[in-house]
């Protein structure tokens, strides 16, 4: 390709592009409210210097590859998997950064949608003389950052349901009973789940029948505590529960309505509970995206995930299914959707089928 450094390809591009998306994918779940990004610096075909997103959203991506790579960052090519921020926010510019240390290239995967920056990180680069490719793997930067997208332009973060179903769809029997529907293998699936996202919702049912802990346990995950949300329009959730014992220590949101009771309110604020009054479902998931979060999953239980089906908001499932059958008696997934034609059904595309020991889990998107 004319115009390309000595070491570079068109395909060397796009190789060492996936890798930095390897090492953004690193940061999902942990970033919020900043993109999970990664940054690859090499230098005559040598890569000297790696670096991703940290705990908490910084420091960012090119800043960790530029400590990293040191004086070997002159001359060098930058690969990003995000348009290098331009504004001073908590920490200077990136791109301010990448000019500094005397990077020759930047090599750019997609635009980033925030305002601040869109477009001006690129410019900055160029006014300052340094060659800049966009657009290499463009489709899939923008699908690892689909939340920090949504966020930015459409008012609320992705939503990803999570439900484990027997073979016909039910989560429980009608006694509620529901331990275990999947195996083992399948609940420390969900974990790995859990950890690439920054919050973790149910619906009341849910918080006051199973009474769970809603948290990230898979060996090794050293990420923060995942926020725990529970959309309780009646404030059913009682300081007693576990969501509310724990909340000095874990992050726990309430969204329940502007008539809930004051008293049940304070009650549960005193637990350390954020309580957010809120008219409707969007507005709790716009308070969401202003709170900073990028990527919620949807665990439970069949109302909720019959709302935010019906309104629109999932774009990606993960559906783990076990080898029984419950009968009709038993407690569905999904609650009722109330349509009168089948081109109204919410509809998903299948990424992949994992068989995990005598389950199944089906990834599908929109």
């Amino acid at each position: 390709m004319p115009g390309l450094p000595k070491h570079a390809s068109a395909h060397t591009d796009l190789e060492h592009m996936r890798a930095a998306l390897m090492l953004a994918a690193r940061g999902l779940g942990d970033t919020w409210p900043n993109p999970a990004v990664g940054c690859i610096i090499v230098k005559e075909g040598m890569v000297v210097g790696r670096g991703w997103t940290q705990s908490g959203g910084r420091p960012h991506a090119e800043t960790e590859a530029l400590k990293r790579a040191g004086a070997a960052a002159k001359g060098a090519t930058a690969y990003v998997s995000l348009e290098p921020c331009s504004h001073h926010g908590k920490t200077p510019p990136c791109a301010e950064a990448l000019i500094a240390a005397g990077i020759a290239r930047v090599v750019s995967a997609t635009t980033d949608p925030d305002p601040r920056v869109s477009g001006q990180g690129v410019a900055k680069l160029r006014a300052a003389g340094i060659d800049v490719t966009e657009g290499v793997g463009k489709a899939e930067a923008e699908a690892l950052n689909a939340g920090f997208f949504t966020r930015v332009t459409q008012n609320h973060p992705l939503l990803a349901l999570k439900t484990a179903t027997s073979l016909d769809g039910r989560i429980a029997l009608a006694s509620g009973e529901s331990r275990w529907i999947t195996g083992e293998r399948a609940r420390a699936t969900v974990h790995a789940i859990r950890a690439r996202f920054d919050a973790i919702l149910v619906g009341s049912e849910t918080a006051v029948q199973d009474d769970p802990d809603l948290t990230c346990r898979i060996e090794g995950y050293a990420g923060r505590p995942k926020v725990r949300i529970v959309l309780d329009r009646r404030l059913r959730l009682r300081p007693a529960l576990k969501l509310a014992q724990t909340a000095k220590a874990i992050p726990t949101w309430i969204y329940t309505s502007h008539s809930a009771p004051a008293p049940d309110r304070e009650a549960l604020a005193k637990t350390g509970a954020v309580v957010i009054p809120v008219p409707d479902t969007a507005a709790a998931l716009a308070d969401m995206a202003a709170r900073g979060l990028t990527r919620v999953l949807v665990e439970g239980g069949g109302q909720v995930a019959a709302a935010l089906l019906k309104a629109g908001f999932i774009s990606q499932v993960y559906w783990f299914r076990g080898a029984q059958a419950l009968g009709a008696e038993a407690r569905p997934a999904i609650g009722a959707l109330a349509l009168d034609q089948l081109a109204l059904a919410p509809q998903f595309k299948r990424l992949e089928t994992l068989p995990l020991g005598g389950d199944t889990l089906e990834i599908l998107s929109t």
